[in-house]
């Protein structure tokens, strides 16, 4: 089916919602055209393909949106023969989109809450405690999924490896930036070590930007904030 698709990726480099699509389509060997998206000024195409949300990424399938990153991982991974994305086991499955949404619903919004939510310090303290906390629940999911392999997919990355993954770039930026450690080796020593495996595969190198990114972005953000403030 690859090369007979017409496929266009709405995203934005500093998405990890746009990477973690990015990570599956490089996993499959997939070809597309990617179409940074500037959320400031939302394209037309955009919005039409994405009117519920109005948010990157949307994957464009020979004219037709899939929206919402997992759901296009999944689509993905349905669509397109290749290493297999999700457990083929029914229950192991199961598990890996529990987790994935464990990531995306507990996880997700406590480190982001460290920055967009917290106005004080004793606020941002409680994030980053909120942080550790889903962190720490990560780091047992991995030894139970993982079952002493290098990854949760086993001996390669998976659904979950990609769900989690393509934050890892975010979580340095919030060491470099704010002097916060999300993933600590000496709290969380398996998912410490699982991050390093993570960027240092294949796909990961091909699609995940440099942390460098998203401290611009960060910067450029809290000036405008500040302009704006003015």
């Amino acid at each position: 089916m690859e090369g007979k698709e017409d496929l266009k990726l709405l995203g934005m480099v500093v998405s990890p919602f746009a990477i973690r699509v990015r990570l599956a389509l490089s996993m499959k060997g997939v070809s597309y055209e990617y179409i940074q998206e500037d959320l400031s000024n939302k394209s037309d195409l955009l919005l039409s393909s994405n009117p519920v949300h109005k948010k990157v990424p949307v994957l464009i399938h020979n004219g037709k949106p899939v929206c919402e990153s997992q759901v296009i991982v999944q689509y993905v991974d349905e669509l397109f023969a290749g290493p297999a994305i999700l457990p083929t086991d029914p229950y192991e499955r199961a598990t890996a989109r529990f987790w994935a949404a464990f990531v995306d619903e507990k996880l997700h919004p406590a480190w982001t809450g460290i920055v967009r939510e917290a106005k004080t310090e004793d606020e941002r303290a409680e994030k980053v405690k909120e942080t550790h906390a889903a962190i720490m629940q990560m780091e047992e999911a991995f030894a139970k999924v993982s079952e002493g392999k290098a990854f949760f997919g086993g001996d390669s990355i998976g659904y979950l490896d990609i769900v989690l993954g393509c934050c890892l770039f975010w979580f340095e930026a919030f060491r470099r930036i704010f002097g916060i450690e999300i993933i600590s080796s000496s709290e969380a020593p398996l998912l410490a070590a699982w991050a390093e495996r993570f960027g240092e595969t294949a796909e990961a190198k091909k699609v995940v930007p440099e942390v460098d990114r998203a401290v611009q972005y960060v910067a450029a953000a809290a000036a405008a904030a500040a302009a704006a403030a003015k």
